[in-house]
């Protein structure tokens, strides 16, 4: 139990310096804003308590927001990613079905960590874009940033698990 801790403390490790140190460093014209930070929320166990997840996906948002100067906006998104994560997990497997323990790319497929990852970063986004410029003014703007992040960022979450996380 200890071993699967200290995983996933060097997970979330991992994420953030590469989220702050890489990533945050990547801007191209305002509308690609790749956030990778989301992956440790995406890859805890199912069995996970949902206080737990919900914990940890505020410091996890509130870490980056300690980064990038952004009061809350991280730390409310990925609160709500941490929400809406266990729903996503019954509606992406289905209830009849048996969901891994572990929701990865390894032990799920290409398609169904695809649609889980998709769903759970578009939420995210979404949330993050529209707070950020808390107004309706620029729907399609705004709109237009929250589709190509995410993509970028399903992009980089999907890599990584080709690349890093083979197991």
């Amino acid at each position: 139990m200890a071993r699967i801790w200290i995983k996933y403390l060097l997970l979330y490790i991992f994420v953030v310096l590469v989220q702050v140190l890489v990533l945050n460093q990547l801007q191209v014209s305002g509308y690609l804003n790749p956030y990778f930070y989301m992956l440790f929320i995406l890859l805890l166990p199912v069995s996970t308590p949902r206080y737990l997840v919900l914990l940890l996906a505020f410091f996890t948002g509130f870490t980056i927001d300690f980064f990038t100067d952004t009061p809350g906006l991280h730390a409310a998104a990925t609160t709500l990613l941490g929400y809406v994560r266990t729903p996503v997990l019954y509606l992406v497997s289905g209830r009849g079905s048996d969901i891994s323990e572990y929701p990865s790319l390894k032990n799920n497929g290409l398609r169904w960590f695809l649609i889980y990852s998709v769903i759970l970063v578009l939420a995210h986004h979404f949330f993050l874009f529209y707070m950020e410029v808390f107004s309706f003014t620029g729907f399609f703007r705004t709109l237009i940033r929250v589709i190509f992040s995410t993509i970028l960022s399903v992009f980089v979450i999907v890599l990584s698990q080709f690349l890093i996380f083979r197991e």
